[in-house]
């Protein structure tokens, strides 16, 4: 199932599944069929038993049409809004910390976004020049919590993943070498393009087999496997938890494979214009351009 958020003509934005009839409004179709969902997708990911609230909300909806929308009228959004924490991995392909001359860790390197970095598909990544030179893209699968965890042993960790979507970890590298550590360089506004849906866990083979891509202008930069992750989604899942509550909606950038654009010679930084398209495998392809501000 494609879980998404989207923007109607009249400015409403609301959660809604993907299907072949069009996008169902899961609150509207829920409402119609005598059960309660909120009208976002974090809201929903927090609800208990929402899976098998959604599965009935689509039934109905395309059973009688109520809740069902044209998706040429709407515009896609990031998928989930305003999580509690976004929680991002870093050096986690051997060749990528290869790459930057880093060692590779020994557990997983963890650091944050804020949240108001999120943007969705074909949103613009924007930054003031003149205050970073050296903006840089990284393709990522990103997890979506879906239960709270707390102290999750490994072998039961991928039960609290509602699911998966892209992500673009977007950079200043200047100021991320700049600072002592990387929250700074990693959250300006914008800098955390997700989407363009959550594919929801049960629509995944395999987490461990996926293909990663980044693309720039049409030309492939970035192209790996998450079978190459150093820690995979279950090993992250338990490590955080033993650290911190994960909570429903929660997002983990699962971290980037080599081919970033500050560590080839000569460089491919991110500019005015741009356009920067990541690709994971059976969950989407994230497109966003930059813009100066």
């Amino acid at each position: 199932m494609r879980l998404g958020q989207f923007e109607s003509e009249r400015g409403e934005v609301w959660a809604g599944v993907v299907s072949e009839a069009g996008v169902v409004r899961l609150a509207e179709a829920a409402d119609a069929a005598g059960i309660r969902l909120p009208d976002d997708l974090l809201g929903i990911v927090g609800e208990w038993g929402w899976r098998e609230k959604v599965d009935l909300a689509l039934t109905h909806a395309l059973e009688t049409g109520v809740g069902l929308h044209d998706r040429d009228d709407l515009t896609r959004r990031e998928p989930i809004t305003d999580p509690q924490k976004v929680v991002c991995v870093g050096l986690n392909y051997a060749d990528h910390a290869d790459e930057g001359d880093f060692d590779a860790p020994d557990e997983p390197v963890l650091f944050s976004k804020f949240p108001q970095s999120l943007i969705g598909p074909d949103e613009s990544i924007e930054w003031d020049p003149e205050l970073t030179e050296a903006v840089d893209y990284e393709g990522e699968l990103v997890a979506v919590i879906g239960e709270r965890a707390r102290n999750v042993e490994e072998s039961e960790a991928l039960e609290y993943v509602a699911g998966y979507t892209v992500g673009n970890d977007v950079s200043a590298r200047d100021l991320q070498m700049a600072d002592e550590q990387w929250v700074r360089g990693k959250s300006l506004d914008t800098f955390g393009p997700i989407g363009p849906e959550l594919v929801t866990a049960d629509e995944v083979d395999d987490v461990g087999e996926l293909d990663v891509w980044t693309e720039v202008n049409g030309e492939r930069l970035q192209e790996s496997n998450t079978r190459h992750l150093i820690f995979d989604v279950a090993e992250l899942v338990s490590f955080c938890s033993r650290a911190f509550t994960l909570k429903p909606g929660d997002l983990i950038y699962t971290g980037t494979p080599d081919g970033v654009g500050y560590f080839r010679e000569p460089q491919v930084l991110l500019d005015e214009g741009d356009s920067v398209t990541i690709g994971v495998e059976g969950i989407g392809e994230l497109t966003n351009d930059c813009r100066h501000t």
